[in-house]
Parts: C-alpha cells; structure tokens; sequence
C-alpha cells in the first residue's frame, strides 16, 4: 500500500481513499465539493484553512490508519 502523504492532490486522494472523506470534515476540510481539490495538495489545503504543521500531521496519519485498517 503507497501511503498517503502531505504533498498529495486532495481529489486524488479523495478518489483513491473514499474513507478518508470523513477525516477531511474533522479537521473541517469540505474538500470533498470544493473545485480547488483538484490542483490542490492535503498540506496546502490544510493550511490555507489555517491548520497548523503538527495538525496536518496528524490528519495525514490518521488517514493512513483509516486506510491501512480498511485493507
């Protein structure tokens, strides 16, 4: 399995990991309607909605933990 990483397009991994769509909204990311998502990357995204580097983080790890327990 690739992990997902920080630098990766939102949609793509939108499309890739549909169970990671919850995550987005904890951290209140709406990620999933918005047109941005496609040019995109997890980090830049977070950040532009003012998530701070430990918080993406940890988003970034918990989706890993989603994917890797759905697997």
């Amino acid at each position: 399995m690739n992990k997902i990483q920080k630098t990766d397009n939102i949609y793509e991994t939108i499309q890739e990991y549909p169970e990671t769509v919850e995550i987005f909204l904890q951290y209140d990311l709406h990620c999933v309607g918005c047109p941005v998502s496609g040019a995109d990357s997890i980090e830049n995204g977070a950040k532009a909605h003012g998530l701070e580097d430990k918080e993406i983080e940890e988003m970034v790890e918990r989706m890993n933990e989603v994917v890797e327990h759905k697997e």
